[in-house]
């Protein structure tokens, strides 16, 4: 793998290709720049391997939340709101062909070599990034190639579920601009693609009887979901809004709730309770224990690190030296008080990439597959081993190795 700098004359013209044309509307984190100024070029040997890994992944995630729905019991271990836990110990006879299964692994290179932290399989971010940035940047450094576009596989995807889709709802926090560029590149494709898109706070759906997903904003029904709302938020609408209708199986949707089931970082405290073999989950995913084993045993596991539950974008990860004092102490205290909310997983030992000026980056690569299939790549990089909110998005190009890069 190499990191390559985009010519320093070049890079604000990127930038602003990136803002206008690839829906990158918060290209700043507070006072950091979250547009690299590197590219990511991966050579076809590795990417083959990803890909193979992220398909052995994506299968054996499956088997996990099937597993869940076939012990119900076992829900209520996630630690998900109770509102949620009854909704998803409700569903009966769950078809996962009926919809779009959308997955982001998060990959990283360690000392022994490709490690995850993670499965991202109820809302995973990065979409645009990984359909629009890569051949944006290949215009600038006119090397590697684009193998993928996640949007393009998202659009076939819900066709190939159900082909007389017309009118789809974009789910998403209608305030955050953040979410809306997501659902604005994945609308204009869908629209581009002769479907109408429309933008939804959830509450904006009403699902009756008849298994009719109403649209009370724009008064249509829709025929297909895409969520970009995490599923733990909607316990924080307004309790006059019922939002069991997400939980059925009666539309089209990405992702529908059972993906959740993989997303609570409990998961592999359960993983043999479910009575499945796992093999590329155990290989790949550090050790990971909860907060009670933890404190039974301090000096056995003084390697490892707290996460939250249900935490996103790295949030609440506490790697002592890529945070600051405060931090670390409110973690600690927050893990002291609410055990059940977080688990102690092993830290591994992040292997930093060298630019071609001579600059050191973590990177975490995050790896799409759509119904079991690798889809595409979004990578982030960060001075720290901490990859979190303000990691730098960078743009993933496909190498052979005699070419000329």
């Amino acid at each position: 793998m190499k990191l390559i700098k985009i010519d320093e004359k070049l890079y604000n013209d990127y930038k602003t290709d990136v803002i206008f044309n690839a829906y990158k509307w918060d290209p700043q984190v507070e006072d950091s720049n979250t547009v690299s100024e590197y590219v990511l070029l991966i050579d076809e040997k590795t990417y083959d391997e990803i890909n193979n890994l992220v398909k052995a992944l994506s299968l054996e995630t499956r088997e996990i939340e099937k597993a869940f729905l076939d012990n119900k019991k076992l829900i209520n271990k996630l630690n998900l709101p109770r509102k949620i836990t009854k909704y998803l110990k409700k569903i009966d006879d769950y078809n996962f062909g009926d919809n779009v299964n959308l997955n982001r692994y998060d990959f990283h290179p360690t000392t022994k070599g490709w490690m995850i932290s993670e499965v991202n399989s109820d809302v995973p971010g990065g979409l645009a990034e990984s359909s629009l940035f890569p051949l944006i940047a290949k215009k600038y450094v006119k090397i590697g190639d684009v193998p993928y576009n996640l949007g393009k596989s998202l659009y076939e995807s819900f066709m190939a579920v159900n082909k007389n889709i017309k009118n789809i709802s974009f789910v998403h926090a209608t305030s955050y601009s953040d979410d809306r560029q997501v659902m604005q590149f994945l609308g204009d494709y869908f629209e581009s693609m002769g479907l109408k898109s429309f933008y939804n706070a959830p509450e904006h759906l009403v699902f009756n009887e008849n298994k009719i997903v109403f649209n009370v904003l724009e008064e249509e029904n829709m025929d297909a979901i895409f969520r970009f709302f995490p599923l733990e938020w909607l316990d924080n609408l307004s309790k006059k809004y019922n939002y069991s209708g997400y939980f059925s199986n009666s539309i089209t949707s990405c992702n529908h709730p059972v993906n959740i089931l993989s997303q609570s970082k409990n998961v592999p405290l359960y993983f043999d309770k479910l009575n499945l073999e796992l093999k590329t989950w155990k290989k790949m995913l550090p050790n990971t224990i909860s907060i009670k084993e933890f404190n039974n045993n301090k000096d056995k596991y003084s390697n490892y690190i707290f996460k939250p539950v249900l935490g996103r974008v790295g949030e609440g990860i506490s790697i002592k030296e890529a945070i600051t004092d405060k931090e670390y102490k409110t973690i600690k205290k927050a893990v002291k008080k609410y055990p059940k909310d977080w688990i102690a997983q092993e830290r591994f030992e992040s292997v930093p990439l060298k630019t071609t000026d001579n600059e050191i980056f973590h990177l975490c690569l995050g790896v799409f597959s759509i119904n079991d299939n690798s889809s595409g790549l979004y990578a982030r990089i960060s001075k720290s081993p901490r990859i979190d909110n303000k990691a730098i998005d960078i743009p993933v190009l496909i190498y052979k190795e005699d070419s000329n890069g």
